[in-house]
């Protein structure tokens, strides 16, 4: 069995793929921002964070603005059997 040498978040950023995402490296980025003594690591975790971030803005602006992608708003959605087809 092979253990993992060092600490987990001084490996590169995962990619951002939601809202959700995003607002936690932008916490993670100001906690990392805010320390004073950082570390190299520290400062590559940082980096890629601030990467992955931007490709998310990027991927964000290309979509469109008319395109939120929040279901939520929308209310419940209807099924094929929720229209009375089949009642006498």
């Amino acid at each position: 069995m092979t253990r993992r040498i060092g600490n987990a978040a001084s490996g590169p950023a995962r990619p951002i793929k939601t809202k959700r995402d995003y607002e936690g490296a932008s916490a993670v980025i100001k906690r990392l921002s805010g320390e004073t003594g950082r570390d190299s690591s520290a400062e590559l975790r940082l980096q890629a964070l601030l990467r992955e971030m931007d490709k998310f803005d990027d991927a964000e602006d290309s979509m469109g603005t008319d395109f939120s992608g929040d279901y939520d708003d929308a209310g419940p959605r209807r099924r094929w059997s929720d229209d009375g087809a089949g009642v006498d």
